[in-house]
C-alpha cells in the first residue's frame, strides 16, 4: 500500500555556505513541495530531493547535464513518468521501503536566488519558494518553452506562493 501525499518526504541537502540557510527555510521548502502536490491533486506520497548549492556547483551540473556552461537558478531532474500532474505509468519509481513515489531532484543556487530576490525586490524566502515550486512543477511534467505553457506554469507557481502567504508585491 502506498502512502498519502501528507506522508511526502522532502530531503534537503545544503552543500553551500554563501547564504545562511536556517531551519525555517527548510520548512518553507518542504511546505512548498507539499502545496505543489496538493495543488495538482497528487494523491500518492512522494519523495523529493532538494540540493542547495552555489553558483559554481550549479554551473558544473548545468554543463554536465544540459551542456550549458553557465550558472542558473534552478534545475530539475524527474525520476517518475508524470505529465502535467498525471502519473502515467504504474511502474514508476517507487521507494519500496517507504511506499513513496520518487518524483525527482531539484538543485537551487542560493547565490542566484539571493541576487534575484534583490533584483525583483522581494524576500529571499519568496525567491527560494518560487524556485522550489518551479522545480516541482517541472518534475510534474510542466514546461515553459511556449508562451501558453509559460503562463500556465506561472499561474500555478503564483497560486502556490499565494497559499503560502508569499504574494507578489
Amino acid at each position: 500500500m502506498y502512502k498519502k501525499v501528507e506522508d511526502t518526504k522532502v530531503f534537503i541537502e545544503n552543500e553551500q555556505s554563501a547564504v545562511g540557510i536556517r531551519e525555517e527555510h527548510c520548512r518553507l521548502l518542504q511546505d512548498t513541495v507539499l502545496e505543489c502536490l496538493k495543488h495538482e491533486n497528487i494523491k500518492a506520497g512522494c519523495e523529493v530531493n532538494i540540493l542547495l548549492t552555489d553558483d559554481e556547483s550549479i554551473k558544473q551540473i548545468n554543463k554536465q547535464f544540459r551542456n550549458v556552461d553557465a550558472p542558473t537558478d534552478v534545475l530539475s531532474f524527474p525520476m517518475a513518468d508524470i505529465k502535467k500532474g498525471d502519473i502515467n505509468d504504474d511502474g514508476s519509481d517507487y521507494d519500496p521501503d517507504e511506499g513513496l513515489l520518487m518524483i525527482g531532484d531539484i538543485v537551487i543556487s542560493t547565490e542566484t536566488a539571493l541576487r534575484q530576490s534583490e533584483l525583483y525586490g522581494h524576500s529571499f524566502e519568496r525567491e527560494i519558494a518560487f524556485l522550489t515550486a518551479h522545480g516541482v512543477f517541472h518534475l510534474l511534467g510542466y514546461d515553459h518553452m511556449e508562451k501558453d505553457e509559460e503562463a500556465e506554469m506561472m499561474e500555478k507557481q503564483e497560486a502556490v506562493l499565494n497559499k503560502l502567504g508569499l504574494r507578489r508585491e
